[in-house]
Order: structure tokens, then sequence, then C-alpha cells
């Protein structure tokens, strides 16, 4: 039986071991150690897999490796898998290209509330920062105020919102559905509210807005939307854009949906789990 207060953190990941080996190492210097991993891969190599593990298992962090084959982009569907595989009654949604801080799980955990799901947001480090990360020669969780302050006037972050730890507060929620700076790489769910809503929506195809859809779907649910800046923030290593191809249909769905009071996803959370083409491993 799982710890009963245990925390799930559910990462994403696509043949990008190097950025995912920088985020293992950012977990496995919380101050909170109450939390499991679930690595949730789109499709990688087996290449991927094994730096993954090998890494896992050098840092002392056990890792939940659930794959399933490579058919394109398909966020809403590894996430739905990765929380399939967790254990926790609170899920912790993060990309695999996104630094935490050392206190992140800690944070989260202060901020949680029943009726409400967190928010968090990111600082976003530039290439030649990000390329320092990936390389090995820098690390950006655990460090001093002088390295980030030098680091914002160099314009190697965009923001310093991760130097401040603002408390909690009513002043945190946001009522009413608001589109703008919602980050599925940082987000903080209830189980149950995430099971009521199905999950993410599998049939948004391509990359764009099934994040915002989740979100909306919550709120349509009764969930509150909690703002988690300056407190729990990531650090995102940059990266190329993907295609964005289908952002715009992606987009008119979400519009189409606010008219609605649709909170459960066509396509979820309850008919991933129905499906026999998914590995899991677990590395300790």
């Amino acid at each position: 039986m799982p710890p009963p207060d245990l925390i799930s953190i559910v990462i994403t990941t696509y043949n990008r071991s190097d950025a995912l080996l920088a985020v293992l190492r950012g977990l496995a210097a919380q101050d909170d150690r109450g939390f499991e991993v679930v690595v949730a891969d789109d499709g990688s190599t087996p290449a991927h897999q094994q730096a993954v593990q090998q890494a896992a298992q050098q840092l002392g962090l056990p890792v939940v490796h659930v794959w399933h084959p490579d058919v394109g982009f398909t966020a809403s569907r590894v996430r739905n898998l990765g929380v399939s595989a967790a254990q926790g009654n609170y899920i912790l949604l993060m990309d695999g290209d996104c630094v935490p801080e050392v206190d992140f799980v800690r944070r989260h955990r202060q901020l949680r509330e029943v009726g409400c799901f967190v928010n968090g947001s990111r600082v976003l480090l530039s290439a030649a920062l990000a390329a320092e990360v990936l390389a090995g020669r820098a690390q950006v969780h655990g460090q001093t105020a002088s390295f980030w302050l030098a680091r914002w006037w160099a314009q190697d972050a965009n923001k310093l919102t991760a130097l401040l730890r603002l408390p909690d507060g009513a002043w945190r929620k946001k009522p009413g559905f608001r589109w703008r700076g919602i980050r599925s790489c940082n987000m903080g769910v209830w189980r149950t509210d995430f099971e009521a809503v199905n999950g993410f929506d599998e049939s948004f195809v391509g990359w764009g807005h099934e994040d915002a859809d989740f979100v909306l779907r919550l709120h349509n649910f009764g969930v509150l939307r909690k703002n988690g800046f300056c407190a729990t923030e990531v650090y995102h290593l940059w990266h190329p854009a993907s295609s964005r191809s289908e952002e715009l249909a992606n987009a008119d769905r979400v519009r189409q949906r606010q008219q609605t009071l649709q909170f459960k996803a066509d396509i979820g959370y309850l008919e991933c789990r129905q499906q026999g083409d998914v590995l899991v491993n677990r590395w300790r």
C-alpha cells in the first residue's frame, strides 16, 4: 500500500534524455521526499529509456516508466497513462524539460487544497544556459540569489520570480475560466478531480491547448484555479518550437466547449486504461 499522503509526479518525455536527467537531478534534491516519480514516455527510443533508467538508479530515485508506441504527439494520452500507473492521491504534472527547485514538492504540498487545482508557473531559460545545463556544466536548482541576478542581467532567465516565496491565501484563487497562463508543465490536481473529468481529452491531436481544455473542464466541474506563482516555479530548458499545425483547430475546440458545461473528456483516462499497447517498468 502506498503512503496515505503520497504525491505522484507524472513527467512527460520524448527522446530528450539529457533534459529529463536534469529534471530527475532536481527531484533527487527535493527537501520533501514524500513522492513517487512516473515517467510518461510518448514512444521514445530504447536508447532514451536506457539513459533514464541508468540515471534514476545512479540518483537513487525510484521511477515508474510508462511507455506506448510512437504515433506522433499524443501528450493527452501519455499523461493519462502516467496517472493510471501512479499511486498517489495528489498528482503533480510536469514536462521533461522543466527543472524543479529543491522545495518544489514541499511548496505544492503546502498550496494544495480540496476543491482547487494549482496552476504553477515557469522561468524561461536562454538557449545558452539550457545548453550548459544539458551538458552538465551548470545546475539551476539550489542556486543562490546572486546566481540568478547575474543570469537575469545576462538575459539567461526571463524573470526572478523563483527567488520569491509568497504565502498561501485567498488571493491565489481565481474564479472563472481564464485561458492565459495555463501550464500543464507545472500543475497540481487531486486524483479524484482528475478522474471525475476523465483526465485529458485524447481527441485533441497534435500540439496545443489540450491543457486549456483540461482546465476548462475542471472549472465546469467546480474546481477552482489556484495560482502557484512565487512558490512553485520550474526552470524551462530552451528548445526549438514544436510543430503547431493543429493549434488553431485545437483552440477552436476549446472555444466551442466554453459555450457548454461539458466536464468529461470524450476520450480520456478511462478509455486509455482499456488499451493494451502499454509497457510499464519499475526502476529502483
